[in-house]
This record gives structure tokens, sequence and C-alpha cells, in this order.
């Protein structure tokens, strides 16, 4: 243990990493753009400088706390230099903010605003460069870019992909995809962690809103929406509510009050997942092929390990994803005349916290009989902005429940929202029983845990099923190299490209840190405690589906027949 003297105050440290640990500790609010506590550290912005009693200043996010140090974090000469950092960095930058996506949720703006910038002194010297539109999922704005490194940091260190770097040097720096390649052109997964670390608008969300306004004012389209379970913990962020609590029963007020004729829960969609992927599992472990099984709920992985790992395409597992298995047994469903008197088109729009989502719909293999599954997928943001747009009260609105017959979905759907979601539900569906101590036994298993790679043995009827739950491509990737060695063996490997499962994704509310992590989860456990039915198999929509209209056509509507060599359609 150390002492260090911060701002007059004596503040104790141990094994803090950096001295902006402490300070932030001692409660001061020291303003940082390129520091993140889940990346590595860069020192590049320099906002973080503080001054000790020699006068030396220096970074404290790339300074080591020593015993005895003395520090002043809000001297003039400091705020002098802090305000100037920022003129420049805004005389380097576009500054149409009202038009931006980022606009009252931009670090940068927020820098400005608290340092007092009132005009620019300097004039933006680089040349303009185009946008790049190239992928389904997110929109670059180069001319947005500050340098910070947050995009080019999360893509290598948390996703492992390396699809933006840093090119060139001093005033003629930026941050691109290698050899001036759209975004689209590299390997690329579309997960949008880049924009959720990205402090200004440099990357954004590629928005669908204005089509899915267009199809809800056509009086010939039957306009369906799906609400993934993620979403539902995350949404009302933006409208004053406390951080992880349920506001899916809004979400349904809100989505009929705009003009939707029917709003569905993807929980159902993730049931039936579950009721495939257990069978093909099972049906794995009796021949002994193809293993282990790899999950295919999360785009991004799937994409990674075609392009990464082409050897292990067999291994993916051939169910569609939720979001696919609702979008085309919906559409299925509305193909019955019987089902739709009227004889309007069925156009589905899929409410995701996914930006790669975006992407899975323009997969060869997510069309059926000739026809596009999902028309459209939004994000949270994307729903925000809507509900802005309609003016409605979101806060306020009564909940009401998902229609009927693919609303109903089970706890086992539900916790598909988080890492380890999917693990989880197939473990209840192969345990008998539906006890509490039961369902315990799963929970403690080592399926549920704060660790970005969860490997557990569960005894399955005699055998040793060996698991791993991964968070995050990087670790994703050392994984696979350790399966591809031999090294390690799996029966089962579950995989989402964001930190804590979909409820962090990239088209979420943006919220960075541990705490929010575990704020979505426990709000996705909580409405798991309160569903009436906990596995997936024991749904009993999803029972008459399979006694209806379903049978016989399982792998038309669930299952992929091929895995796509190339990705887009």
């Amino acid at each position: 243990m150390g002492k260090m003297i911060i701002d007059g105050m004596e503040v104790e440290f141990t094994n803090e990493k950096n001295l902006l640990t402490i300070i932030k500790k001692a409660g001061i609010d020291i303003p940082t753009l390129c520091y993140l506590d889940e990346l590595s550290t860069m020192g590049d912005c320099r906002m973080c400088t503080v001054e000790d009693d020699k006068g030396r200043m220096f970074a404290s996010c790339s300074e080591e706390p020593r015993d005895g140090m003395v520090i002043f974090t809000n001297t003039r000469r400091l705020r002098k230099y802090r305000k100037l950092i920022i003129e420049l960095l805004l005389g380097a930058h576009c500054q149409d903010c009202n038009t931006c996506s980022r606009n009252g949720d931009c670090r940068l703006q927020h820098m400005a605003r608290r340092y007092g910038i009132m005009n620019v002194r300097f004039s933006d010297y680089r040349e303009k460069l185009p946008q790049d539109h190239s992928s389904p999922s997110i929109i670059r704005d180069p001319n947005k870019c500050i340098l910070c490194g947050n995009c080019v940091r999360v893509c290598e260190e948390m996703e492992g992909i390396g699809a933006i770097n840093f090119t060139k040097r001093g005033s003629e720096a930026r941050v691109t995809p290698a050899f001036g390649k759209t975004i689209a052109e590299t390997d690329c997964v579309g997960c949008g962690q880049c924009r959720v670390f990205c402090p200004t608008g440099a990357i954004s969300i590629h928005h669908h809103r204005s089509w899915v306004w267009d199809a809800l004012e056509d009086p010939n389209l039957r306009v369906v929406a799906q609400v993934a379970p993620a979403v539902r913990v995350a949404l009302g962020d933006a409208f004053g509510i406390p951080e992880g609590e349920n506001v899916m029963g809004r979400i349904v007020n809100v989505l009929h009050r705009m003009g939707f004729d029917e709003v569905y829960d993807t929980t159902y969609g993730a049931d039936l997942t579950i009721v495939e992927e257990t069978k093909e599992f099972l049906e794995r472990i009796a021949s002994g092929k193809n293993l282990p099984l790899l999950t295919s709920c999360c785009p991004a992985w799937v994409k990674f390990v075609g392009e990464q790992f082409p050897e292990f395409i067999d291994n993916v597992s051939t169910c569609r994803s939720p979001q696919g298995m609702q979008s085309a047994t919906v559409k299925e469903y509305f193909r019955d005349p019987a089902n739709n008197p009227d004889g309007r088109k069925t156009v589905m729009v899929s409410v995701m916290p996914c930006t790669a989502k975006k992407m899975e719909k323009e997969r060869e293999n997510s069309y059926t009989r000739g026809e596009k599954d999902t028309d459209y997928v939004i994000t949270s943001m994307e729903l925000i902005e809507m509900i802005t747009t309609s003016g409605i009260d979101f806060k306020n609105l009564d909940p009401e429940a998902s229609d009927i017959p693919f609303g109903f979905g089970s706890g086992g759907g539900v916790i598909f929202g988080v890492s380890g979601g999917v693990t989880e539900a197939v473990l209840r569906n192969l345990t008998e029983g539906h006890s509490k101590e039961v369902l315990h036994n799963i929970v403690v298993s080592g399926v549920r845990s704060d660790s970005t790679v969860r490997e557990f043995t569960v005894n399955y009827k005699g055998t040793d099923l060996n698991i791993c739950v991964v968070s995050g491509l990087a670790k994703a990737r050392q994984i696979m190299e350790q399966v591809r060695s031999g090294e390690k063996k799996f029966h089962f490997i579950e995989v989402m490209a964001c930190p804590g499962g979909c409820i962090m994704g990239g088209g979420q509310p943006i919220k960075i840190g541990r705490p929010h992590v575990q704020n979505r989860q426990e709000g996705i456990y909580r409405s798991d405690k309160m569903a009436s039915v906990k596995k997936c198999g024991d749904n009993p929509m999803v029972l008459s589906l399979y006694d209806g209209f379903l049978k016989g056509k399982e792998h038309l509507l669930l299952h992929n027949s091929k895995f796509c060599a190339k990705y887009f359609r």
C-alpha cells in the first residue's frame, strides 16, 4: 500500500495499474477520449494529463503510481492545455453536429461543453473523404475520426479481427482498412463493437428506419415485428427507466401504436432453436461426427468461422438463428390463405441488439422458397429513434402481451440474450426434471460466470460432455486454435462476439464497463425467473407448431441447407 496527495487529499493505493485509476477512485472525473479499462493503454489523446508538484505534466493513464506523489488535476495550466487539445481536435473534425448520429451523445461534444469552447479558432485543413457505406452493418465517416484508436484496439484485442488500423503519420494519419479497401472487403464480421467504443460519430449504424416507416404506411402490407430477448433490458436506458429493467411489455405497446400488425417475441424462435439444436447435438454425440458442435446464433461468429477456420464449417450447427427461424416460420404461416384471408404480403421486421443481424438477413441461406425471410433489421437504437420521432411517451406506456401464436417464449429463450444462455438452455433441455434444485445445479455447473472463457464438464447419461462458452472473438480464436491443434477437445462450443453476449451488442444504447454488463445480465435473469415455462422444449405454443403446419417442414424452415461460402446474396 502506498499514499499520494491528489488535489490536496491524501489517497491510499495498492495495486492499481495506473495513476488515472487512482484519481477516478478518489472521486475525480478526469477527462479521457482514448482510455478505456477494457482495452490496452494508448495514451494518445493526452486529455488525462496531470501536473505534479515539480511542474511536470504527463498522461495519467500511462503513469505508474508511486508512493509520495503529489498530483494536481485541475490547475489553470491543465485547463488551458486540455482546452487547446479539444480545439485542435475540433479544428480537424467534421462539425456537422446537428445531423450527426451521435449528437448529444458524443464525448468530444461533451468535452467541448465541459471546457466552455464556444467557437473553433482553427480551420479543418484535411481533405474531405467519402463515407464508407459498403457494409450492411455499419457506416464509416473518416471525417469525424479523432484518431483515438479505440476502434483499432477493440477490433484487434476484443474481436481478434484487425479490420482497421492506422496508416501514414503526423498530419496525414488516418484510421482505415488496409490498401484503401472498403470495410466490406476486409474480414469485418459486422459486430459493431467499433461503433460502441468510438467516442464520436465516425462509426455509426447502417440505418433502415425509412424503409420500415414506408412499410408501415402501405395498406397492402402486413408488417410484423419480432423483438430479441436482449432488447428488453437495454431500450429503457434511453427513456429514463432504471438500467436492466424489462420493458418488453412497453415495446409491444409502442410497436402496436406505431402501426405494426403483429408483434412477436423472438424468445419463441429461440425455443425452436434449442429444440432443434438439442436434437442435432445428441445425433452428433451418438455418431461422433463433426464435434465439437459450434453454435450458429451469432452471425459475426458464423462469419468468423467461415473465413478464419474454414475446416470447421461442418461443425457449425445447421440450425438457423432465432431470427432466421422466427422469420421463416412467420412468413410460411401467412402464406396459408386460411391465415391470410386478405392476401396481404407479409413484411418481417426484426428488432435486434446486433448490427451483424443486418448482415445475416442478406445471406443466401436466409431465403425460403426464393423469398427473403427477414426484410428489415432495425437495432435497439433505431427503434429508440423511431419512438422519439413518433412522440409516444414510452416511459408511461402500459405493458402489453406479445401476439399469438409466435409471441410466447420460455425462460430458456429469454436467457439467449446473455453469454452462456444458449448453452444453459440446451442443458435444461437435456436434464430431466423442472425443480429449482435441477435448474440451480445447471447454473452452478460453470455456465454462468464473469469470465470471458468458461470451460466445464457436465455428465449426460454416463457421458462427460466438455463444454466451452466464449465471449469475444479474440478469445474464440485462441480456443479454436487449441481445438485445431488437438490441445483441447470439446463437445459443444458457444461463442458470442460481443462482451457479455447480445445484451452488449453493437446496436444497443452505448454502455461500456462491467457494471452495465451486470445490470443487463441481472435483468435477463430476472425475466427468466418470472417465466412460467423454463425449458424451451416445454413451450406449449412450440409443441403445437410441431404438431401443426410445421410438420414435414422442419428442415426447410428451421435449418440451413448449406453453409454460405459467399456471405452475401
